[in-house]
């Protein structure tokens, strides 16, 4: 398909390269590579533009005297050599770029490798099924609970980036796993985290005290609200959808995405969000699907878009580059993500909004979300090359 290049190539380079990336469907990311490479490219160009220049004059010129003869045999000659050393230029530097400046994509080990913040002691995970027996702690408020067994129970999702994840060494991180790291040395005691299986559990286990609180970045949804007794919202989720590079202008505001029609789009069973698509694009076609097998969609590229939260969505495009987040440029839609408490205290309630606004005022929820969300910090940046330092090792 040449000629869209062709064509393209009469405006700027710029706006042609995106535009030939969406059309072959090759990730946008690669744009980069092309402005990092426009310095050399301008000067081969420069150089190509004066051959041509002079190339032009000497063929004027030779035809105004009249000297211009057609050769046949000498035309297909140079056709040939010249096809025959173009293919062997690409693909020699096809074979060299390859050798030398492989490296795989970096996305999935630097949000695999993040490390917390602040410093933690370890604290255990434990499943659900063998957390210890909540009996004893029936009939007394959550607070006085948690301070006469010594331990804050923490229950938590592993897979649900950047709250709560294992990492590259297994280890339970995340945002909030640091504020539940947080929250048991305010109150003064040791920490326990309890991996929960299924979302429908959570009613049960809040109820039955099985947990103290959850904190692996719960939506609170009126029905949601309905069955838990949720702590003030912490952070505010926004509503988007992670979809392959080229189809990013068609999600890029909600008039385009009713042009679309009966698009299919994969979403998680939150009814909340779910209603919120259908009454802005009703004609969508939602797919609602288990957090595995979204994971395996991107994985095998065999889903075009998925509904997510801003949030979520900019840490699974790092772990798969061939999609981008979009969030729909008007009628935005937050949900706030907020704590559910055990057993419906309204006590152990008012204690938890109030340290809420504690961590907000004194910066650790700012901090964590620089961290966490926005990636600022994740890669540790190393000095530049130096022949004093590195050579010579003059300092350090």
């Amino acid at each position: 398909m040449p000629s869209p290049g062709l064509l393209t190539f009469f405006g700027s380079l710029n706006a042609a390269i995106p535009f030939l990336l969406d059309l072959f469907r090759i990730p946008a990311d690669t744009f980069q590579l092309f402005l990092a490479t426009g310095v050399i490219n301008s000067r081969f160009g420069t150089l190509v533009a004066a051959v041509h220049t002079v190339a032009i004059g000497l063929l004027g010129s030779a035809a105004v005297v009249g000297a211009v003869r057609i050769r046949t045999g000498r035309l297909l000659r140079f056709v040939l050599v010249t096809v025959v050393l173009t293919t062997a230029t690409l693909g020699g530097l096809r074979l060299a770029f390859g050798a030398l400046l492989a490296q795989g994509f970096q996305g999935a080990g630097i949000v695999h490798s993040m490390r917390p913040l602040w410093a933690h002691p370890e604290a255990p995970l434990i499943d659900a099924a063998a957390a210890s027996d909540s009996a004893a702690d029936a009939g007394h408020p959550v607070l006085d609970a948690i301070h006469a067994r010594g331990r804050l129970r923490v229950g938590v999702f592993t897979d649900r980036l950047p709250y709560t994840f294992l990492n590259r060494e297994g280890r339970l991180t995340g945002f909030d796993v640091e504020m539940a790291h947080q929250l048991a040395r305010d109150l003064g005691v040791a920490l326990d985290f309890i991996r929960l299986e299924s979302r429908a559990d959570l009613p049960q286990v809040l109820a039955t005290g099985t947990v103290d609180v959850v904190m692996t970045g719960v939506p609170a949804t009126p029905e949601r609200a309905s069955q838990m007794l949720f702590s003030e919202p912490y952070l505010d989720e926004t509503l988007a959808f992670v979809v392959k590079d080229h189809l990013r202008e068609e999600f890029s505001s909600w008039a385009r995405i009713r042009n679309l029609g009966a698009f299919g789009v994969v979403a998680l069973n939150v009814p909340y969000y779910l209603g919120a698509v259908r009454e802005h694009a009703p004609s969508l076609r939602l797919e609602v699907a288990d957090p595995q097998v979204i994971v395996r969609g991107f994985e095998h590229g065999t889903v075009d878009a998925v509904m997510l939260s801003a949030e979520t969505g900019s840490v699974w495009t790092l772990l798969y580059p061939q999609y981008s987040v979009v969030v729909p440029d008007t009628d935005l839609v937050r949900v706030p993500l907020a704590y559910p408490l055990a057993r419906r205290d309204l006590g152990f309630a008012s204690f938890i909004n109030t340290w809420i606004e504690l961590k907000r005022r004194d910066g650790t929820i700012d901090a964590l979300y620089r961290h966490w969300i926005l990636g600022r910090d994740a890669v540790v940046k190393r000095p530049r090359w130096s022949v004093i330092r590195d050579v010579l090792h003059w300092v350090k």
